[in-house]
């Protein structure tokens, strides 16, 4: 296996448009790194120009430390799993996964063995005669990432491969992809536009917008401590709740206003904002650190009550979301199944503060979180 290094990459197409800006990473040897974004963010074209499938119109892309900008695909050993599988209908399962090596002249007797390896990996060892027309979906996934780990490269590209497959068969097909890369050691590159992908795979994540990278961290730190209000706002199933309101200071401490709501902030945060006070900024809280009143709990440093209306109630099994309007903005939170609150219901609702976020209104970038 290998590590990659991206230094300044660019993709800048003959119309003048630029698909990429400035990409700058560092892949360790064995690191499952996702790309994640929204539809034509860059995450594709980065991932094809990593497998020489795009030129490089600047930067400096090295594989294992050599520089492979100009080198053609079959020579920088690695390999592609595509969203639409592109198997050989007219091969077998077998056949499918032994053809990179035959194309390599690799010996029979060795195709055989990586072949009938890589079947056991991905349990298709009773797959192997049959041709992908009588494959179901997941099973012909499987085969496209057999197919890869026969070919035993130094990186994995994987662009969307999970994004034909239904619900279910794409939480089972996570954990596979999961499970694959511990036993294989292997250096990984993930793209997805599901941040649920993306949060439960990666052990790195590059969130990018319009062709430049937002941030790149762990899934934990990007969940907790994002940098800007998109990747807030991008990270995080349903996504964070987001007020405009204008900092003010009294008795000596630090306050966000919205509507008739105000709440106190925490010292710990307080700091930070003295500067914006009369300046309104962007505050941020997570669904599930928003209280409902029925739930309110020890452990959890609450803010002011502040009066909701629900407008929907969505319930999710053990647990449910309600989304409200307040005075000043909208909310939406998570609640037990339990709950009593319904549609049209007038509740009382608390944030944690100590998990708030607030963003400057000018430049979307993290104040506090």
């Amino acid at each position: 296996m290998a590590g990659l290094s991206l230094e300044h990459v660019g993709k800048k197409y003959p119309n003048g448009y630029e698909g990429v800006k400035d990409f700058n990473l560092e892949i360790a040897d064995k690191e499952f790194i996702i790309f994640v974004g929204p539809s034509g963010c860059g995450k594709s074209t980065t991932l094809r120009m990593i497998a020489g499938l795009e030129d490089i119109t600047s930067g400096t892309l090295k594989i294992d430390g050599k520089v492979v900008n100009d080198v053609e695909p079959k020579d920088r050993d690695i390999a592609m799993v595509f969203q639409n599988y592109a198997l050989y209908p007219h091969m077998t399962v077998y056949e499918n996964m032994a053809f990179p090596l035959r194309l390599r002249k690799v010996e029979q007797s060795e195709i055989d063995k990586i072949v009938r390896e890589a079947a056991r990996i991905l349990d298709l060892e009773k797959l192997l005669d049959r041709k992908p027309s009588a494959l179901s979906g997941g099973q012909r996934q499987r085969v496209a990432m057999g197919r890869a780990i026969a070919r035993q490269p130094k990186v994995f590209l994987m662009d969307e491969p999970l994004s034909n497959l239904d619900a279910k068969l794409r939480v089972q097909m996570r954990a596979e992809i999961s499970k694959l890369h511990d036993r294989l050691g292997a250096t990984i590159i993930y793209v997805t536009h599901d941040q649920t992908e993306a949060m439960t795979l990666g052990t790195r994540i590059v969130v990018m917008k319009d062709g430049v990278m937002q941030q790149v961290d762990t899934p934990s730190k990007l969940y907790s401590e994002p940098c800007n209000l998109f990747v807030a706002g991008f990270i995080g199933s349903p996504q964070m709740n987001f007020i405009d309101a204008t900092v003010g200071e009294a008795a000596g401490k630090i306050t966000l206003t919205f509507g008739s709501n105000t709440v106190t902030v925490p010292d710990s945060k307080a700091a930070a904002l003295k500067p914006y006070v009369g300046k309104v900024v962007i505050a941020g809280i997570r669904p599930e650190d928003v209280v409902e009143e029925h739930e309110y709990a020890e452990g959890k440093t609450l803010s002011e009550k502040i009066d909701a209306t629900v407008t929907v109630y969505e319930l999710l099994g053990s647990e449910a979301m309600i989304y409200g309007d307040v005075d000043g903005g909208q909310i939406s939170a998570h609640i037990s199944a339990t709950n009593p609150v319904r549609t049209g219901d007038a509740i009382k609702v608390a944030f944690d503060v100590d998990k708030l976020h607030v963003f400057d209104k000018d430049t979307e970038l993290a104040i506090v979180h």
